[in-house]
């Protein structure tokens, strides 16, 4: 059985390197970079969830899907349109309806922020802004009281932007479980990677 691993926007498959330290079956464990499923493809996320639909389509076996953020709303899109090729959920730090005006300011920062930020998070800046505009109008809420599998919802304490979100989606999906984690924030597996590792051997098992 494999287990996929989905970073944020801003990360790279090596965000996740002190986690897999601790963690069960590592040789079951993937961590694609986002920017490379895209190729050649223009980054939006309608792009960028085709080609990560794609990438699971490899896999005859249901999968276990962790994805934080960005790679949070792609697991938990893909979960929702698949549930037939889907094990199990973690969703780390996911907003289930996208905060327009969070987005609209994210855009803002990126705008000012100088190129050189940006070389070492996987996708350029235009990408960045690409990216936030066209997940404006994302909305799941019609379809979280469907998904069956166990799901794992994951948040850092500190992480106040993503808290409220993450207790309304362990209240709207079925049977789900939360954990917050202490002294952490948004980037849970940088922040408290190994405690986020050991939380996920539990729930995989």
């Amino acid at each position: 059985m494999k287990y996929i691993l989905l970073h944020g926007l801003g990360q790279t498959s090596s965000s996740w390197n002190d986690t897999i330290e601790v963690m069960e079956k590592k040789s079951d464990i993937l961590c694609p970079n986002l920017s490379d499923l895209l190729r050649d493809e223009e980054v939006n996320y309608s792009n960028l969830y085709k080609v990560f639909s794609e990438y699971c389509m490899n896999f005859t076996e249901p999968l276990n899907i962790c994805g934080l953020s960005l790679g949070g709303i792609l697991t938990l899109q893909y979960g929702i349109e698949n549930p037939n090729k889907i094990n199990s959920m973690v969703l780390i730090g996911t907003q289930y309806v996208m905060p327009k005006g969070l987005l609209k300011l994210q855009n803002v920062v990126f705008h000012i922020m100088p190129n050189s930020t940006f070389k070492k998070m996987g996708f350029g800046k235009k990408d960045f802004i690409n990216l936030s505009k066209s997940m404006m109008n994302l909305d799941f809420r019609q379809n979280l009281q469907n998904i069956s599998c166990p799901v794992l919802v994951i948040c850092g304490e500190k992480d106040n932007v993503n808290k409220r979100a993450s207790l309304q989606l362990k209240e709207q999906i079925p049977h789900a479980e939360i954990s917050i984690i202490e002294n952490a924030g948004h980037e849970v597996n940088l922040d408290a990677p190994k405690k986020l590792g050991v939380i996920l051997n539990t729930f995989f098992k």
